[in-house]
């Protein structure tokens, strides 16, 4: 039978192996394609392939069972959960690839892309540029079709020029610069706040004007400090939390 094939990471030393392991496969997950197998690899393959121990692979498989995403059968292997409710709470431990997982597991339609002069707003992240390349995209749950988020993608022209739309509807953008157009991503730098849906934000997200929304704002830098992309995302209040959690 055949197996499904996660996508590959680069471990950070600095944080937990089962963590970033949990987050990269639960990217992989919530991002595959409908004809992808729902079998996973064994324990040890997996263990392999991402470069862990079978003790830290067996870790990073109990977070993604206690949440639901996949199921265990002794003799028989681990299975994706075909019918597991996607867009779930978002958790973040300081990595890229927990941006990534953040990001996926939605159905996403692209609203409109292109260049436009560079918002006032974002004037300081694009001092050296005079415009910047646009992306809006609503995010809906797959089984019931309810808007979960607007996102809008502020990058730079010449990232864009590597940037195919396609890609877009499958993948989150953070994904699509570092494995895709294979942008030099340093950092993200990740703001949320509370804030009442405006009209324009209601109407895509269906919820009443003046409802709690969260605002989120991701500032994607490079090695050298220069900010790649912008992502300002207004996430349903009722339908995410944000849990934070920061090593000592």
């Amino acid at each position: 039978m055949t197996s499904f094939a996660p996508d590959s990471i680069v471990l950070n030393r600095k944080l937990p192996l089962w963590y970033q392991v949990s987050q990269s496969l639960r990217a992989s997950i919530l991002g595959r394609s409908p004809e992808d197998p729902l079998r996973l690899p064994t324990e040890e393959r997996l263990a392999e392939h991402y470069g862990v121990s079978v003790l830290t692979m067996r870790q990073a498989l109990k977070e993604l069972e206690d949440e639901g995403l996949i199921s265990r059968h002794r003799r028989r292997g681990t299975f994706i959960e075909p019918g597991v409710r996607r867009g779930a709470p978002v958790r973040l431990l300081g990595s890229v690839d927990a941006i990534v997982a953040q990001q996926s597991g939605m159905t996403t339609e692209l609203l409109g892309h292109g260049r436009v002069p560079v918002p006032a707003g974002l004037a300081e992240y694009f001092p050296d540029c005079a415009e910047v390349a646009s992306y809006h995209r609503l995010r809906c749950d797959e089984k019931t079709g309810e808007p979960t988020n607007h996102a809008v993608n502020h990058i730079r022209p010449e990232l864009a020029e590597r940037v195919d739309v396609d890609d877009l509807v499958r993948w989150p953008m953070t994904k699509v610069l570092r494995d895709v157009v294979k942008a030099d991503i340093s950092r993200i730098t990740d703001t949320v706040e509370a804030r009442l849906a405006d009209p324009e934000t209601a109407r895509l997200l269906q919820v009443p004007l003046l409802s709690p929304i969260l605002h989120y704002t991701g500032v994607t830098y490079d090695s050298e400090g220069r900010v790649l992309d912008v992502a300002v995302i207004h996430y349903r209040g009722d339908r995410f939390s944000f849990t934070v959690t920061l090593d000592a």
